[in-house]
């Protein structure tokens, strides 16, 4: 593990400012604004796995968010974890994991410095990792085969029934959110996005439970034979997931999360991939 250090050679050269300071003046309101300047700018130590570069692991299965096309990692969640890497002077790398593994690797180590894959922030991960400041806030979709039984009339109805069976991506708040609303049907986890949609098209499910940027892009680019019933504004936050050893990097994720909605990254980010 290699630790980035940028405190202390910060931190000395407020210590000469604020003491030359002293020596031309005695007004102490400019020594407080020196010294407060300097904590400001003041960077925190971080560890990472590789030197120079921050690791993400993330489930590129999740589009619009973070996807592959052919080897090449794309989506939202991919473009905004390179901006911040960039904003901190990183290279940005990327590894493959299942998503309900992400937030356990993150806990654990080794394998990633931070996880990005649409993760919300809840109370049961925050137990096992730190979360940023959200960078997306994002809704709930029940999508299912169109001329079905389920419409949007009496999707509450006809999809809250034993043998109603509701494919989820294991570990997400879309199956938490098909067990909570619809707990008389089956919810039935797939490991990716994909094959919950392919389990619905097959008739293995009768519908889907997804976030609903996801369940739009996946109807709009390959499953056009669905359509969504139901929307939920769930309100939940997308963070980036970082281990609690590791405060330094937190606060330095933050702070570029930060200077990236303040320049209007975000806002581009949302408008190429979400709009």
């Amino acid at each position: 593990m290699k630790i980035k250090k940028w405190g202390a050679v910060v931190a000395c050269g407020a210590l000469v400012a604020t003491l030359g300071l002293f020596g031309c003046s005695s007004n102490n309101s400019s020594s407080s604004a020196s010294s407060s300047a300097a904590a400001d700018n003041a960077a925190a130590e971080y560890t990472l796995m590789k030197e120079g570069t921050l690791t993400f692991a993330t489930s590129p299965d999740f589009p619009p968010f973070e996807n592959l096309d052919g080897d090449e990692y794309v989506g939202f969640d991919i473009d905004l974890a390179q901006a911040i890497a960039e904003k901190m002077g990183l290279e940005c790398e990327f590894t493959t994991i299942q998503f309900d593994g992400i937030v356990p690797a993150i806990q654990a180590g080794g394998q990633a410095d931070v996880g990005i894959s649409g993760i919300t922030v809840d109370p049961d991960r925050a137990k096992s990792v730190d979360f940023t400041d959200p960078y997306y806030i994002a809704d709930q979709s029940v999508a299912v085969m169109k001329g079905g039984e389920v419409t949007a009339d009496n999707v509450d109805e006809a999809l809250n029934a034993e043998g109603m069976i509701i494919a989820v991506q294991s570990g997400t708040t879309g199956e938490t959110f098909a067990q909570e609303n619809f707990p008389n049907a089956t919810v039935q986890p797939y490991g990716n996005a994909t094959d919950a949609f392919a389990a619905m098209q097959a008739g293995q499910a009768n519908a889907v439970c997804m976030d609903k940027a996801v369940v739009e892009k996946m109807l709009a680019d390959a499953y056009t034979d669905a359509e969504v019933v139901k929307n939920v504004a769930t309100g939940e936050e997308y963070a980036v997931a970082v281990s609690k050893d590791n405060t330094g990097l937190l606060e330095a994720i933050n702070k570029a999360i930060a200077e990236l909605q303040a320049d209007g990254t975000i806002d581009d980010l949302t408008t190429k991939w979400l709009s």
